[in-house]
């Protein structure tokens, strides 16, 4: 069976995937929902603004995707990734894995999410509460 996997990146309000109550053979559906918090680096802001390498960052994505249905015994993988600005408490990534059984999906999505911060260009700045902007870096195991 192949695996279905669905990429997007864009800029606006992520439209979320909905759920699939049709899939009799995963026992699991992992939802991830990353959200911009209320400070960065010990720094109250406002919003983070992400930016990427148009065209590389969509292409790592897919290929990232594909390395994870490949390593990882999962069904499918859906990821959207917001870029431009995203206020305090909006989603910027919303990923979903659906697999036989929970820790084979736990474990991909961890390991998805941890190589997206390693590989994928894109790249996010912190926007203070005065309205300057500082690069936000990204510690990639948490």
């Amino acid at each position: 069976m192949r695996n279905m996997i669905k990429i997007e990146i864009f800029n606006g309000p992520i439209d979320f995937f909905s759920n699939d109550d049709s899939r009799n053979q995963d026992g699991a559906e992992l939802i991830f929902n990353g959200r911009v918090r209320a400070t960065e680096h010990g720094e109250t802001i406002s919003a983070l603004e992400y930016e990427q390498y148009e065209g590389m960052a969509e292409i790592e994505l897919k290929q990232l995707a594909n390395d994870t249905c490949k390593i990882f015994p999962i069904h499918d993988l859906f990821c959207k990734h917001r870029i431009g600005i995203v206020g305090v408490g909006e989603t910027s990534l919303h990923v979903i894995i659906w697999s036989k059984h929970r820790q084979e999906g736990i474990d991909a999505m961890s390991w998805f999410i941890v190589e997206l911060k390693k590989r994928v260009p894109i790249w996010k700045w912190a926007i203070l509460e005065d309205g300057s902007r500082i690069p936000s870096k990204c510690n990639h195991e948490h």
